[in-house]
């Protein structure tokens, strides 16, 4: 790729998981342009961790309403960014960086119109013609590839943010957590949708064999709306458990929180990657999605499912009885948990 860039504009996947799954992209681009300041932009609520990312000096929040498009535009263009490294695959993240004339722009060219918007264009991975999952950590980095990039290593990357783990020891303290003592973390909820939440039940089942076992303290920790999902699982549990919900834990306090931990017990979202990022062992319920999105750095990981004729769907609703969620049993959580803390 032509030109030193002195400022580079990386556009932010929207979900939590891809948004970790893109640190090693981030950390070659910083590896090869180590004077540039990159910039982070995506949805405001990942403010609190972007700078946690490898290399990224800063944040900017994408705009929303009706003229949002616009306002983005307008503001690239002042900041005059030399490249845009466009994570996403939609219209709307290349729109407003073609608008704002970024002399590079770089990402997946889908479809003729997403093509148009690009300077460097990439085809989406292909077997015969078909496209095929890859891993997202792969996938980023087939983009700083073709920037010249040269890969520093696939692992994950998160720092705990500053002040994070203080508060969250405060809130764990107020709860009944003694800063020294062991804990699971149980993040049951699923902003993709219902087809990707576990049983209530199966959950305060498997957390009570896992906390009795270990002699491990269960923290719940759902994120903005999935607060009742936990409640009935605290409710449902013989024993206790600390319900990390009024308010629902930041981000920043979510990686404190698994940073902390002995274990991770999470439906296929985002805190499995956060886990992965902190070397903490995860057990994965996988429901709807394809595997072969997240198919990295397993290790550490425990990722179980049923292996029905429906699955992967990609729904965000089970529109029958839900069987890839219902039929994967409590004791293999149980037994994978095993695996892990033994």
């Amino acid at each position: 790729m032509a030109g030193t860039p002195k400022k580079i504009l990386v556009r932010a996947p929207n979900w939590l998981g891809d948004l970790v799954m893109a640190s090693p992209a981030l950390r070659a681009l910083r590896a090869e342009h180590p004077d540039a300041e990159i910039v982070l932009e995506g949805l405001p609520h990942y403010e609190e961790i972007a700078t946690c990312l490898p290399g990224v000096n800063a944040f900017l929040g994408d705009p929303r309403g009706g003229l949002a498009w616009f306002s983005r535009a307008r503001r690239l263009r002042k900041l005059g960014f030399d490249w845009a490294v466009l994570l996403p695959d939609s219209m709307r993240a290349a729109l407003a960086p073609f608008l704002a004339a970024i002399p590079v722009r770089a990402g997946y060219a889908r479809d003729p119109a997403r093509r148009a918007l690009l300077t460097l264009r990439l085809e989406p991975p292909q077997e015969g013609g078909q496209r095929v999952p890859i891993s997202m950590i792969d996938r980023y980095l087939r983009i700083t590839r073709a920037l010249g990039c040269s890969d520093r290593g696939e692992e994950l990357t998160l720092a705990v943010p500053d002040g994070a783990r203080a508060r969250l020891n405060a809130r764990l303290e107020g709860s009944g957590v003694g800063e020294n003592e062991r804990i699971v973390v149980v993040t049951p909820g699923a902003s993709f949708g219902s087809s990707k939440l576990w049983p209530t039940d199966h959950f305060a089942q498997a957390c009570d064999d896992i906390a009795k076992r270990y002699e491990l303290h269960t923290v719940l920790a759902p994120g903005p709306g999935e607060e009742d999902i936990s409640s009935r699982i605290a409710d449902s549990m013989q024993t206790p458990a600390h319900l990390l919900a009024s308010p629902p834990t930041s981000l920043a306090e979510l990686v404190a929180l698994i940073d902390r931990a002995q274990l991770v017990l999470t439906n296929d979202t985002g805190p499995r990657h956060i886990a992965v990022a902190r070397n903490c062992p995860v057990v994965v319920l996988m429901g709807p999605t394809d595997t072969r999105h997240t198919a990295h750095l397993l290790r550490g990981q425990r990722v179980l499912r049923e292996d029905v004729e429906c699955s992967p769907c990609h729904r965000k609703t089970c529109p029958i009885d839900h069987r890839c969620m219902t039929r994967l049993r409590p004791e293999r959580v149980i037994a994978a948990a095993e695996e892990l803390l033994a």
